[in-house]
């Protein structure tokens, strides 16, 4: 049963399907610059309806099953799958649009959607891999997270974010009444620049030279080099303006999720710093389907409280501050910054209530 369970996670290839749906029906039909968006009509419509006529799962495995049950392979191989597919459907999602006469509309659609699904597929998947011990995991995530690179997302989350999260430190805590119009760009920026200087500092405190094969940002960023040069020799200009602008919006993808995950929480200061980060400090949605189809990744709070548990075992809290819907509809709520704020700000206020009751 356990093992029925692992494998819906699989749901998560239904994101690339996605585009190589809207390939196919674009030459059936003739009108690639509609079926252009279909990923995100997918992503953000039908699958938020469907989320929300599943419902929410707050079912926990047994404590007494944990173990088994994160010892199970196929958390680790669906995981490691996904290196596999990111790269042959960026390919083609890339030799598609270099070959296809896509209106400004139809290359606005293509983009945003092959952005969307990097995102939620690459960056998402990377994240979990990134978190475990081992080596194969470790690069597996970081090869990801090249493809759209974004790379030094496996330096500053692992060092910046998990250390500061829900302070002013963090860029990628997003403070009360913050738009994501404001939070957007000082997340990308600062992100990037602070991997470049958490690994100089690994590197000067371990005694070694910052220019150097030890430099896991500059091996990282002579691998995306080169992948970016190799595309270019494949698919010319356009293939690399391509392979570049979907990085982009996958990376500003991963900031909106942040902006939904942490949004107005605070950890309190302590005479020793701040308060030990635990549930209390990032959003939960515990909705089944989007759960299943992003290695419940929305059960966040647990992930912080407890960051190398492997998704599968990942737990719901009730008491944890809960988001009204699924990531795919608040995304698009954190679009607008009024209706964020009159949905979400009423519920920053009942959660910061209830702690200091």
């Amino acid at each position: 049963m356990q093992r029925l369970k692992a494998l819906r996670y699989g749901l998560v290839f239904l994101l690339p399907l996605q585009l190589l749906l809207a390939m196919h029906w674009s030459s059936l039909s003739g009108m690639p610059d509609l079926m252009a968006w279909w990923p995100l009509l997918f992503f953000f419509v039908f699958l938020p309806l469907i989320d929300y006529g599943i419902g929410r799962d707050t079912l926990n495995v047994q404590p007494v099953q944990e173990r088994e049950v994160s010892a199970d392979p196929v958390f680790k191989w669906l995981c490691l799958a996904v290196v596999p597919v990111q790269i042959a459907t960026l390919y083609l999602s890339m030799q598609w649009f270099v070959a296809t006469d896509l209106g400004p509309a139809g290359v606005i659609g293509w983009l945003l959607s092959q952005g969307i699904i990097s995102g939620a597929l690459a960056i998402n998947t990377a994240h979990e891999m990134i978190h475990k011990n081992g080596r194969l995991e470790q690069w597996s995530g970081a090869l990801l997270l090249i493809t759209v690179g974004y790379h030094g997302f496996k330096i500053e989350h692992l060092r910046g974010h998990h250390v500061h999260v829900s302070t002013p430190e963090d860029p990628s805590s997003a403070p009360f009444g913050m738009t994501i119009w404001q939070f957007l760009p000082q997340a990308l920026r600062r992100n990037s620049i602070n991997a470049w200087v958490l690994e100089a500092e690994r590197l000067r405190k371990a005694g070694l030279p910052v220019v150097s094969p030890h430099n896991e940002m500059l091996v990282m960023t002579l691998i995306w080099l080169a992948l970016a040069s190799t595309v270019f020799a494949i698919a010319g200009i356009e293939g690399l303006l391509f392979f570049l602008a979907q990085g982009i919006l996958a990376a500003a993808t991963l900031e909106v999720i942040n902006y939904v995950e942490h949004y107005g929480l605070e950890r309190r200061r302590t005479d020793a710093g701040y308060e030990r980060t635990t549930h209390l400090h990032s959003w939960n949605s515990s909705y089944a389907l989007s759960n299943a189809m992003l290695f419940n990744l929305q059960r966040h709070s647990d992930h912080h409280a407890y960051p190398k548990r492997r998704y599968g075992i990942l737990r719901h809290f009730d008491d944890s501050p809960q988001l009204p819907a699924g990531y795919p509809t608040m995304f698009l709520l954190a679009l607008c910054p009024p209706l964020w704020r009159r949905v979400m700000d009423p519920r920053v206020r009942a959660h910061h209530a209830a702690l200091t009751s």
